[in-house]
């Protein structure tokens, strides 16, 4: 079939990915293999999978998510089948290079709820993704994500940024030197990641699960609406009152919240400088430095 992938996915992949050159063919047999009609791709999209409105044969609606092997749809797809439409969007079916998910409301996701409000929605649906495991799961542990994490920031050499990044470092060997729970995580849950389905007003999307505590899972949302946060005078103490409610509301220890949302901020704030997004980064690292 005739395609053009979303820019933003080109540009995250690079023009020359081989991935990208078999695209059309990979969505041509997905097609095929579950007949599915494609409406229309959604853009902007990630950076590192698409997905494709779509009716199957019986006009049903669903949503086809396709991603290279580098990007984890295999374990996407394990943790939504242990999931089974608890807290997250169904999977329909599946293959080694797709999966076929229900289709929820891709333009009505938390961030268009009021802070508050999607706050209090966003804990009421993590909150269900957090589950034991399956015996035989094959996620990467908390420790083994972050050691690798934490590699590459040792390799950032920003003399701007040393004293927050040898912060952020000690904090994570802290932390992993215990874990007081080991529950699978959605791994980038955020506002974002949450959108409006019809069976549940709620769930979540594109995890990337990660087995280990709850407190690591709620980072990522302790620093959503960042830009928002850093437009007003009292950013820094809305942070770390943002930090407070959600360890409150969800029971998790405060400075272990804390902890982990200074060290996903800094890993996001370097990764995103190294690759050449300094708004981002500077954004990110401003927060991280309230914390």
């Amino acid at each position: 079939m005739a395609f053009e992938p979303p820019q933003r996915l080109v540009r995250a992949l690079g023009e020359s990915d081989e991935w990208l050159g078999q695209l059309s063919k990979t969505l041509q047999e997905a097609a095929d293999r579950w007949e599915l009609d494609i409406e229309r791709v959604m853009a902007p999209g990630g950076r590192s999978s698409l997905v494709l409105l779509v009716r199957r044969q019986d006009g049903t609606a669903a949503a086809l998510k396709v991603a290279p092997r580098a990007a984890g749809p295999a374990l996407e797809r394990a943790a939504l089948e242990h999931w089974d439409g608890w807290g997250a969007v169904r999977l329909l079916e599946a293959a080694d290079d797709a999966l076929l998910l229900e289709r929820l409301h891709p333009e009505v996701s938390l961030r268009s709820l009021p802070e508050a409000k999607a706050l209090l929605e966003a804990a009421g649906t993590v909150r269900r993704l957090w589950v034991e495991p399956p015996a035989d799961h094959g996620f990467e542990t908390v420790a083994d994500r972050t050691a690798r994490q934490a590699e590459a920031m040792r390799a950032f050499t920003d003399p701007g940024t040393a004293a927050l990044v040898a912060s952020a470092l000690a904090v994570r060997d802290e932390l992993t030197a215990f874990s007081p729970e080991l529950l699978l995580l959605h791994g980038n849950f955020r506002q974002g990641k949450v959108l409006a389905g019809d069976r549940t007003p709620w769930l979540a999307v594109g995890p990337e699960p990660v087995v280990g505590e709850r407190a690591y899972d709620l980072a990522r949302l302790v620093r959503d609406r960042v830009e928002d946060l850093i437009a007003t005078s009292a950013g820094a103490s809305a942070a770390r009152r943002r930090v407070n409610r959600l360890a409150d509301s969800l029971e998790v220890n405060r400075e272990r919240l804390r902890g982990w949302t200074l060290f996903r901020a800094v890993e996001s704030g370097t990764r995103a400088m190294a690759a050449g997004r300094r708004g981002e980064a500077e954004l990110t690292l401003e927060f991280a430095g309230w914390l």
